[in-house]
């Protein structure tokens, strides 16, 4: 958290279990192939980072949430980085959980996003590699996605379908940053 930058602009973070795509998203999204670093192996994004966008906005990729190939130690000070920052980062304005389309929904994210509840912080959801599944594939498991949720929750934050690959989702998720950009922060 000391080495973030000052908290003057706004933040949008990403987040997600690892290798869900965060940082190809972020590529995606700047058009940017090598801006966040990416990798097969789960876990290699180990710090918050940054990306100051146009000079007037933060693009933020966190370490993922969940199993990656680090020690348990490790993985300790990511859960407390993480919480840190969610707790008291008081610029962040949305935090996008990423969530892989190809898989049926999955306790973590589930627990995570209840805990972002919990929290009050702002998010939407980000269905990634859209491109790597059927259609139906996807809508059925977008739609027991949405179905575990609406167990615990009266409505659902906005949600996205993304890929990396086809550029899938880019325009609105930029489009909804943008609207979000001219909100003050509440508190």
């Amino acid at each position: 958290m000391k080495e973030c930058p000052l908290p003057d602009k706004p933040e949008y973070a990403f987040i997600g279990r690892s290798n869900v795509g965060k940082s190809s998203l972020i590529n995606m999204l700047c058009m940017h192939g090598g801006l966040a670093k990416t990798s097969a192996t789960p876990g290699k994004t180990r710090i918050i980072n940054h990306f100051l966008i146009n000079e007037s906005w933060y693009l933020v990729d966190l370490p993922g949430y969940g199993y990656a190939k680090v020690s348990k130690n490790m993985r300790k000070d990511f859960e407390k980085t993480l919480h840190n920052y969610l707790k008291k980062r008081e610029n962040l304005y949305c935090l996008f959980v990423l969530i892989d389309s190809r898989i049926p929904p999955q306790n973590n994210d589930l627990e995570f996003i209840n805990n972002l509840g919990k929290m009050k912080l702002p998010f939407a959801i980000v269905f990634t590699k859209t491109d790597k599944t059927t259609q139906k594939q996807l809508a059925d498991n977008t739609k027991a996605f949405t179905k575990e949720l609406l167990k615990t929750w009266e409505e659902l934050p906005h949600c996205f379908y993304s890929s990396a690959v086809t550029k899938r989702g880019r325009e609105e998720i930029l489009e909804y940053i943008a609207s979000l950009n001219f909100m003050p922060i509440l508190s």
